[in-house]
């Protein structure tokens, strides 16, 4: 255990999502794709031919690749790993394709087609596959934060971030983003895009679309602990009947919130209600008044009390549709 806390959280969160199963093939090829957008390089060999090649410093990711890269396209890749001094002495997985396999990985990819002459060459154009389906934009995400994604530690801020060398890959993570309902942001660091989320729930939100369920609750412990000794400073400073019931509410939507989040996904909420929720899920101890001031544009209490209420029948309902299947089983 000790080791495991020394851990970073980021590192707990690739360590869940690379004993993931591999999923449909649909899902599979949706990942490699993001895979190849953040840790691939090409490499030109002459004569039309092209080698690819994958650095990851996580060797869980590579060994997940690894295996997307034979089951789905039946290719063979090499795996071995080098030391840099610019890393800090720190080992990389480096896996490479030969020529044969780089053409199949780029066809299958949309990267690559063969003209009227039988020439062929490489097309910039980003892959439809991974906007289709819902499934697919979580494996497509799920193997962005694999290869260039990263996480501060939720006990002193919630910040996830996903990095981006190619304009393009920025496009589509910003795409993916909000398609999903969770409003990124994007800043450049050393020349390179940033895409990132702030915010508790937005960040539980994607980790339990990419998979990472485990983490999401460990999340959510580390925000009630959080949570909880912010109530206490603001419960001193309150009259003791008025905060006490104030907070008992709050908190009871909150948990309810919470249970809706972790079982669907708040980004599966209509947007006034998604706003609603994670406003309360950031504040539990506020009233609604607070509440209402914080919303874009400002809601009256009968609004907030409205859409609260609305969240809590939802999480009901959920919980009794459950039940029911509990008791038909």
């Amino acid at each position: 255990m000790r080791g495991r806390d020394r851990q970073s959280f980021a590192s707990r969160v690739r360590e869940e999502l690379v004993r993931l199963p591999l999923g449909k093939t649909c899902c599979m090829l949706s990942e490699i794709a993001a895979l190849t957008y953040t840790s691939g390089h090409l490499a030109f060999r002459g004569g039309g031919a092209f080698s690819a090649s994958y650095r990851l410093e996580d060797a869980g990711a590579a060994r997940r690749l690894f295996q997307l890269l034979k089951k789905r396209l039946g290719l063979s890749p090499t795996l071995h790993f080098t030391q840099t001094s610019m890393l800090g002495g720190r080992l990389t997985c480096v896996l490479e394709l030969n020529g044969e396999d780089t053409r199949s990985l780029l066809t299958a990819l949309h990267r690559m087609e063969t003209d009227e002459d039988g020439q062929t060459r490489l097309k910039r154009a980003v892959p439809r596959h991974p906007m289709v389906r819902q499934c697919c934009r979580r494996a497509f995400l799920r193997g962005a934060f694999l290869g260039a994604g990263s996480m501060a530690n939720p006990e002193k801020e919630y910040h996830l971030e996903l990095k981006a060398e190619d304009a393009q890959l920025t496009g589509i993570l910003e795409k993916l983003t909000e398609k999903s309902g969770l409003p990124c942001r994007r800043y450049e660091r050393k020349g390179m895009d940033v895409i990132y989320l702030k915010g508790a729930q937005h960040i539980a939100d994607f980790l339990t679309m990419i998979g990472a369920t485990r983490a999401v609750l460990s999340l959510e412990n580390t925000r009630i602990n959080k949570q909880l000794r912010a109530a206490a400073v603001r419960a001193a400073n309150c009259d003791e009947h008025n905060s006490e019931k104030m907070l008992d509410a709050g908190q009871r939507q909150a948990e309810a919130i919470r249970q809706l989040s972790l079982k669907q996904g708040l980004f599966t909420l209509p947007p006034a209600l998604q706003a609603m929720a994670r406003a309360r899920l950031e504040n539990p101890d506020m009233s609604l008044k607070e509440l209402g001031e914080l919303m874009d544009p400002p809601l009256g209490k009968s609004a907030v009390n409205h859409r609260l209420r609305r969240l809590m029948e939802m999480a009901e309902e959920l919980e009794s549709n459950e039940e029911e299947g509990d008791g038909k089983a």
